[in-house]
């Protein structure tokens, strides 16, 4: 059997899929325990987030992977903070971070960042302490992950960042952030030339977790935020924002204190044009070639998973584009109207719970 960690939401199943409406029944009805019993314990307001708005790679080269996302997307440099810097995804101000290698570190995605409807740092700061997380400078240079777990700590004047119940890490930010504490970006550094393809936004993030289903009733409970689509019977995705971005927390159900934090396995973003074989194409324009081995993830590959009725494709499946950069870093592309669910294009969902 599969550790939680080695758990694959992403593979090809041609099971046989029941009638939807029962199925969708039954999921809510497997996830409706941890429900009540966590609505019980926290009667603490919600977290008003509005999207996905940011995220970070920690990288071994700066340098190498800014000119890497610039030749692939045509991303300009919003900002540069010490040795780390932003990029701007579609019209912005939505951008990824860049920052190099901590020592013991391994590449790999550091945080997802939501925007706050009307950020205020001491209002947060409250709510998040309602929801029993701890105020604590010192945990932003914790190395353990499950250490920092349930603490907060301020970035700058326009974020905060906070890790959750498995140490996953968060921030917090103002709509208008675009990397730099003061939200100053004007600055920008454009690219040498416009990029294959133009990114739309961010889409989604997948976490492994031990314990999936009190992941995600957690952060439904602190953000306020409902499902929008199953991709199986115990895969819901959280919808946030407009119905399209959302966060999956998928993986084991293990009881008692997690002995492994979460980990985040890739971030998916939106591009208009979702050709399968036109953005293969564009991909290896660039040196990215087809994967070998389903089990094995080199840098510079890229791959396809059809994902089934089963676990809510389309008949015939939903196409996954994915491919891994020069740190063999995970990103996934999908269509601008993709949510998840069902359809080719994985444009079907609505509010489930």
């Amino acid at each position: 059997m599969k550790r939680p960690e080695e758990y694959t939401p992403h593979q090809r199943d041609s099971s046989y899929s029941p009638n939807l409406t029962r199925r969708r029944l039954l999921q809510m009805a497997a996830f409706a325990p941890f429900a009540s019993l966590l609505h019980a314990q926290s009667g603490a307001d919600s977290i008003a987030v509005q999207k996905l708005h940011t995220f970070g790679l920690r990288v071994s080269d700066v340098e190498r992977s800014v000119a890497f996302y610039q030749q692939l997307f045509g991303m300009p440099i919003t900002a540069r903070v010490g040795d780390t810097v932003c990029l701007r995804i579609g019209n912005g101000p939505q951008f990824m971070s860049l920052r190099p290698l901590l020592t013991g570190e391994t590449p790999g995605i550091t945080h997802i960042g939501l925007s706050v409807r009307d950020f205020n740092a001491q209002a947060l700061s409250s709510q998040l302490q309602a929801h029993g997380f701890a105020n604590d400078a010192n945990a932003a240079n914790e190395p353990d992950n499950l250490k920092r777990a349930m603490h907060f700590w301020p970035l700058n004047q326009q974020a905060i960042a906070f890790a959750g119940k498995e140490g996953l890490n968060f921030q917090l930010c103002a709509s208008s952030y675009c990397g730099s504490g003061n939200g100053q970006c004007s600055n920008i550094a454009a690219p040498n030339g416009a990029g294959l393809m133009a990114l739309q936004d961010i889409n989604h993030f997948t976490n492994f977790m031990s314990h999936a289903p009190h992941t995600n009733q957690f952060y439904l409970d602190l953000f306020g935020l409902k499902y929008q689509a199953y991709q199986g019977p115990t895969s819901p995705t959280v919808g946030v924002g407009d119905g399209k971005q959302f966060l999956m927390f998928v993986g084991g159900a293990q009881e008692g204190v997690p002995t492994r934090p979460g980990r985040m396995d890739h971030v998916s973003m939106s591009v208009e044009d979702f050709t399968v074989e036109s953005l293969q194409a564009k991909l290896e324009s660039v040196g990215i070639t087809p994967r070998k081995e389903d089990n094995d993830t080199p840098a510079l590959v890229h791959w396809i998973s059809l994902r089934m009725p089963n676990r809510g494709g389309a008949e015939g499946g939903t196409p996954e584009l994915y491919f891994s950069d020069p740190d063999s870093i995970h990103i996934q592309l999908q269509h601008l109207d993709y949510c998840g669910g069902g359809g080719y294009l994985g444009d079907q969902c609505a509010p489930l719970a």
